[in-house]
C-alpha cells in the first residue's frame, strides 16, 4: 500500500516567521510576483511543502532546502525536491486554497481548481475526450461545471505526476465517469499507463474540486488534512 498525504491551507500572511523559510532563490520568485495574492500563494506552497518535508525527514523546518531546478530550462521553477531524499512532492493552488501532496518516492501530482467558473463549450471541447464530452453533454449547467472540473483536476493531476504537464494532449486521456471512483481508462501517451496509474478525487473544500494521482500499480491510501501553522 502506497501512502500519500495531502495538506491544505488558505493563503498565509506574509509574516516574518514564514518569509524566513524562503531561501534566496525562493525569495526572488516571491518578489517577482506583482499581486499580493500570488505572493501569498507561492509563500504558502513553500511553507506547506517544507513543513511536510521536515515532518517526514525528521528535520527542523528551517533546515529544509529544496532544489527546484527545471529539467527543461534549468530555471528554479520546477518541482521542489530534496536531493537524495525518498520524497516526492506536488504543490497546487487555486483561489484561496493551496495544497501539497507528499509520498515516499512515488511520482505524485496534485491539482485543485475553483469549481465556480463556467465550463463553456469551447473549454469542454478543448479538454475532454469524446467519451467524456458525451458524458457531460446532457447535464444541467451546474452539474456540467462540477463534472467538467472533476475531469479537469484528474487530468492535471496525472500530467503533473508524469512531469510532462500539457505536453500530454488533454483529449488523449479518458477517465471513468465523473460520478464514479477516479480511474484512468485509456491513454494515448506512453507516459501514462492505466495499469500503473492510481487516482483519488479529493474532498478539498467547498467550492473546489481536487484530485491526486500516483504513478504506481500498487493500491494507494490518501489522507487529507488542513495545516495548523
Amino acid at each position: 500500500m502506497i501512502e500519500c498525504a495531502v495538506r491544505w491551507s488558505p493563503p498565509l500572511p506574509a509574516e516574518p516567521r514564514f518569509l524566513a523559510l524562503l531561501d534566496e532563490l525562493e525569495q526572488g520568485r516571491y518578489d517577482a510576483y506583482r499581486q499580493d495574492i500570488d505572493k501569498r500563494r507561492f509563500l504558502t506552497g513553500r511553507v506547506l511543502a517544507k513543513t511536510v518535508t521536515a515532518e517526514r525527514l525528521g528535520l527542523a523546518v528551517e533546515d529544509v532546502s529544496f532544489d527546484a531546478t527545471c529539467d527543461d530550462c534549468g530555471k528554479p521553477h520546477g518541482r521542489p525536491r530534496v536531493p537524495g531524499a525518498p520524497l516526492m512532492l506536488s504543490i497546487s493552488h487555486s483561489g484561496d486554497l493551496i495544497g501539497v501532496a507528499a509520498t515516499a518516492g512515488t511520482p505524485v501530482g496534485l491539482d485543485v481548481e475553483t469549481a465556480t467558473r463556467r465550463a463553456d463549450d469551447s473549454l469542454i471541447e478543448y479538454a475532454l475526450s469524446p467519451v467524456e464530452q458525451a458524458a457531460v453533454s446532457g447535464l444541467l449547467a451546474e452539474q456540467r461545471t462540477t463534472a467538467f472540473f472533476t475531469y479537469w483536476t484528474r487530468k492535471e493531476a496525472v500530467m503533473k505526476a508524469t512531469g510532462k504537464g500539457l505536453k500530454i494532449p488533454l483529449q488523449s486521456i479518458t477517465f471513468s465517469g465523473h460520478d464514479e471512483a477516479a480511474r484512468l481508462v485509456s491513454s494515448g501517451d506512453a507516459a501514462l499507463d492505466p495499469a500503473r496509474t492510481r487516482l483519488v478525487d479529493l474532498k478539498a473544500a467547498e467550492g473546489y474540486r481536487a484530485a491526486v494521482a500516483l504513478l504506481t500499480s500498487d493500491e494507494i491510501s490518501v489522507t487529507e488534512d488542513f495545516a495548523t501553522l
